[in-house]
């Protein structure tokens, strides 16, 4: 039996360091782009730029909390929907009309 070997390549060249001396969070996994999770800016923005930032979160903030109380609000509705349907009355038994037993009880 011959010995194949097989060749070997060299190692990836590693990276420069950063620029600025921070350390950064690598992604795990090393995907795509630079690597890192969030850089730091290298500066402090502006004020107009914060206010930017600020109000595009509070837009996000406000569509998301509006969005999952509208689910909410749905599947509520569906829930008792699917309750009627099985019951073939109201499900919520404080809504339903009083019993025959309790009026009988009540004349006796």
């Amino acid at each position: 039996m011959a010995h194949q070997e097989k060749p070997t390549t060299p190692p990836p060249p590693q990276q420069p360091a950063p620029e600025g001396g921070g350390v950064r969070a690598r992604v795990p996994g090393g995907g795509g782009g630079s690597g890192y999770r969030n850089p730091p800016e290298a500066t402090i923005p502006d004020a107009a730029t914060l206010r930017d930032q600020w109000r595009f979160a509070v837009r996000q903030y406000s569509r998301w909390y509006s969005q999952a109380w509208g689910t909410a609000i749905l599947a509520g509705a569906a829930f008792f929907a699917l309750g009627w349907l099985v019951k073939g009355s109201n499900p919520l038994p404080s809504r339903a009309e009083p019993h025959d037993d309790a009026k009988a009880k009540k004349e006796g």
